[in-house]
């Protein structure tokens, strides 16, 4: 997935739960009415298939049967969003990470730790880039410690975050 799997209560409206759009996803699958479709989940995946299909002209059945492709063929997701603040890990940090090495390697061996939520390989001066939700400073201090510990990782650099001002899940079917 190419987007995130958190909200921290941004009030994006969308029921607490979540659509993501796979990055190169089947493109026979996302005619315009499969947009749309995706567009209602996004605003509230729990909408109910006869709402979506009276806002996209279709019957609940052909709404359930379209769902179901886009969810088969791995386009999207619909998935709870938790709010990490609420559940204790009031602390979230990007971790910038440089390696040698076997770059895909380092990067599954990261996207195993629990308290990673986001591991993407990237061009420009980190390798890696590595989202961390945190109960506090001392929990982020030993995150950073296990993940300078991890074979290939070079050094790290943390940007804690201070306030959030956009996080959004509507993008994907424009």
């Amino acid at each position: 997935m190419t987007n995130r799997q958190h909200d921290n209560g941004n009030g994006n409206g969308n029921g607490g739960r979540r659509v993501s759009v796979r990055e190169g996803a089947s493109h026979a699958l996302l005619d315009d009415v499969a947009k749309q479709i995706i567009e209602q989940l996004q605003q509230d995946g729990r909408r109910p298939y006869a709402t979506i299909g009276k806002a996209v002209g279709l019957s609940e059945a052909a709404v359930r049967q379209r769902v179901q492709r886009l969810l088969d063929a791995g386009v999207m997701q619909i998935v709870a969003v938790t709010d990490p603040l609420q559940l204790g890990f009031p602390r979230q940090a990007m971790i910038g990470l440089r390696t040698d090495g076997d770059l895909e390697s380092v990067a599954d061996r990261i996207a195993e730790f629990d308290e990673v939520d986001y591991v993407v390989i990237t061009a420009g001066s980190f390798d890696l880039l590595a989202e961390v939700v945190c109960r506090n400073d001392e929990h982020l201090l030993e995150i950073l410690q296990r993940l300078r510990a991890v074979t290939g990782v070079v050094s790290t650099e943390a940007f804690v975050y201070l306030k959030l001002r956009k996080q959004t899940y509507t993008w994907g079917t424009a």
